[in-house]
């Protein structure tokens, strides 16, 4: 038969939880307010400069960029987006079995990963897959354009080197270019569901001169470009790739702390009802014991 002492530490050790658990879910709700904020916010930018790419597209069908060079080697960088934390539901063991499949997907290829978050950078040090680069620690506080500048920068100066290398302007054998870029990050949807996604960074798809002229000659009205389009579009496919990374990232927090509230809060659950069946078994124990007694105090008067 079960002690009670043992009982009544088990019921203290699962308030105890219960009330870390209570916390964090009260933190990630603070915190996933104002990521929600952010994304959402972010989103009409992006959708604003994917109008502008297309109609500048139509007009400088020419166009020549490195950001545009389609390769046919098969090296490839994927940038993967986890938590700096755990305690977050599935949210890093989908992510982490998204990239296990993209790996698999292109097993024939040279795939190198940059680990942005330490859940990610930790899972494949311990499997051997070749990591580029590693960012930690920026999931974990206030993500700001700055860092994913930083970040979609040394991507694109990554790529851009096997333009230089192809091109013999200074490249060096030192540096192995990646053919295309993938990032994997999971889409805020609503609190109760996260997406992973699958994207290509780099290169960037060549914009449909079609839907370019339908979009520029739409309701919303037509573009005036005081410089050259395929100038322009030379400038603005950089900040593109940055965007995409930037709203990639704001995606990921705001998801991560969506999952975390929803854990948190299905864990406060769980310890209550653990305390209720622990409650309730400790009283059983306790009035079975005072049964026995009280049979004993009986029994022996009955001989006397």
């Amino acid at each position: 038969m079960p002690n009670l002492q043992g009982i009544r530490r088990r019921i203290k050790a699962v308030k105890g939880m219960r009330q870390i658990t209570k916390a964090m879910k009260l933190v990630s709700t603070s915190r996933l307010k104002r990521a929600q904020e952010r994304v959402t916010s972010a989103r009409p930018y992006a959708r604003k400069m994917q109008e502008v790419l297309d109609s500048l597209a139509s007009r400088a069908t020419s166009v020549s960029s490195p950001l545009l060079e389609q390769r046919e080697g098969n090296r490839i960088l994927l940038l993967l987006v986890t938590a700096d934390k755990g305690l977050c539901g599935a949210f890093n063991t989908n992510l982490l079995r998204a990239a296990q499949q993209f790996l698999r997907e292109h097993a024939e290829d040279q795939v190198e990963v940059i680990a942005i978050g330490r859940k990610g950078r930790d899972f494949f040090r311990r499997r051997n897959v070749p990591i580029r680069n590693e960012y930690i620690g920026v999931m974990a506080k206030t993500v700001t354009y700055d860092i994913a500048a930083d970040i979609a920068q040394g991507v694109i100066d990554l790529f851009t080197a096997g333009s230089l290398e192809a091109a013999g302007e200074g490249g060096t054998d030192e540096v192995t270019a990646p053919d295309k870029v993938f990032i994997i990050y999971n889409e805020f949807k609503s609190v109760m569901q996260q997406i992973v996604r699958t994207e290509q960074l780099l290169p960037i798809g060549r914009f449909d001169a079609a839907e370019g002229e339908a979009a520029g000659s739409s309701a919303e009205g037509d573009y005036l470009y005081e410089q050259l389009p395929g100038e322009i579009l030379n400038s603005l496919l950089p900040k593109y790739v940055i965007t995409q990374v930037f709203q990639s990232m704001l995606e990921s927090v705001a998801s991560e702390h969506g999952s975390r509230m929803t854990a948190m809060d299905s864990a406060t659950k769980n310890a209550g009802k653990a305390i209720d069946s622990l409650t309730l078994n400790m009283n059983r124990i306790r009035q079975a014991a005072i049964t026995r007694e009280i049979i004993e105090v009986v029994s022996g008067a009955a001989a006397l």
